[in-house]
């Protein structure tokens, strides 16, 4: 289990993550479908997850979303440290109605990420859609994998994010998967 705590002049987070949890979550940044997103993502990675965010949500969502990816990635690395003999390298497909979504994680200490996705609206309640990118890229840079976010069609903005996150944690959850035969690299290390 890893608890940390995040303190700026945007926001305070407080966050506690066990990757082996029970989906036991709670989850309030005070952006509504943000806390939905992230639910989503703790769920299907089956995670415990306790993240608490107060943000300057007067000026944008910006701040919120940008410094709860920071802290969770931060806690993913720790979390996952020393865990060398697993899956690392995994994928998800993830349909949601008319959206599906790829994501391909690989837990290999080099951070990367590339984001796939058109959004038509600005908004989903007061989640502004720009920062789904941003959150993405910000999770793996901390978290130190590469990351590959594509959505391959949807039309409905809620489905496509919702199965980007849903994917993120379901491709986490199986490249953590424990391995035979040592650690998944020819060079002998990640």
């Amino acid at each position: 289990m890893v608890e940390l705590k995040r303190k700026t002049g945007e926001t305070d987070i407080r966050l506690i993550l066990e990757l082996s949890g029970k989906r036991q979550i709670q989850v309030e940044t005070g952006i509504g479908f943000f806390d939905h997103m992230l639910t989503s993502l703790a769920f299907w990675a089956g995670w415990d997850l306790t993240l608490i965010c107060k943000g300057d949500l007067d000026v944008d969502t910006h701040h919120t979303v940008e410094d709860a990816a920071i802290i969770l990635g931060k806690a993913f690395k720790e979390a996952n440290e020393g865990n060398v003999e697993i899956e690392r390298i995994a994928y998800a497909f993830v349909p949601m109605d008319e959206a599906l979504s790829r994501i391909v994680v690989d837990l290999c200490n080099r951070p990367y990420c590339t984001f796939d996705a058109e959004f038509n609206v600005e908004r989903i309640g007061d989640y502004e859609t720009y920062m789904t990118e941003h959150f993405f890229r910000s999770f793996a840079t901390e978290a130190r994998i590469t990351l590959h976010v594509h959505s391959l069609i949807g039309t409905n903005e809620h489905h496509i994010i919702e199965s980007l996150f849903k994917g993120l944690g379901l491709a986490l959850r199986k490249a953590l998967v424990p391995r035979k035969g040592g650690i998944a690299s020819t060079k002998g290390s990640l």
